[in-house]
């Protein structure tokens, strides 16, 4: 929870990076906070009580919404589409507006690849912004597990990476003062 707060504040990609892997954690614990609880909240042995009542608290939230939005098996929670929403809504924005040459640079450097993922992944009705992050979700994923990654892979999510980073920033710099497309 505590985690989740930061990235939110700091870095909205890592933030939703962050929250598809509790997602994910979630989902191996069968939605069952007690094995959460158990095999994995219990390693944070530096949380006070209240931290730790406060968390497991915000993992049966997440729980409960998982469950009530039918997402157990597959899926993202709603607070975290919006963000895709939110990021793609932006994107359009900066896109449109004729003050942001290196935000249009930096997408149309990474519009090969997207258009390569997807149509290798078959997920051509997923929008740009969501398989930017499931080309990172994945590779993040990849690397967690120790397993190698080519050079190849490395060279092509470079620009994606960096796309991704400079529409963050946007976000946040959005959030803290509306940006003037105009």
């Amino acid at each position: 929870m505590y985690i989740a707060q930061k990235l939110r504040k700091e870095n909205i990609a890592e933030y939703l990076l962050y929250m598809w892997q509790v997602e994910d954690l979630i989902r191996a614990c069968h939605l069952d906070i007690e094995k959460i609880k158990g095999q994995y909240l219990s390693q944070f042995t530096d949380l006070t009580e209240d931290q730790r009542h406060e968390t497991e608290v915000w993992y049966s939230q997440l729980i409960d919404m998982m469950r009530s939005e039918k997402v157990a098996e597959h899926g993202h929670l709603q607070i975290n589409r919006n963000i895709i929403i939110s990021l793609r809504d932006l994107h359009n924005n900066l896109i449109a507006s004729g003050k942001f040459p290196y935000f249009k640079a930096a997408y149309y450097g990474a519009l090969p690849a997207i258009v390569e993922l997807r149509k290798k992944s078959g997920t051509e009705e997923i929008d740009e912004i969501e398989t930017c992050f499931n080309l990172l979700y994945g590779i993040m994923l990849l690397r967690m597990q120790g397993k190698e990654i080519s050079q190849d892979t490395n060279e092509g999510i470079k620009p994606v990476s960096g796309y991704i980073s400079m529409l963050s920033g946007y976000y946040h710099q959005n959030e803290s003062e509306p940006i003037d497309f105009d």
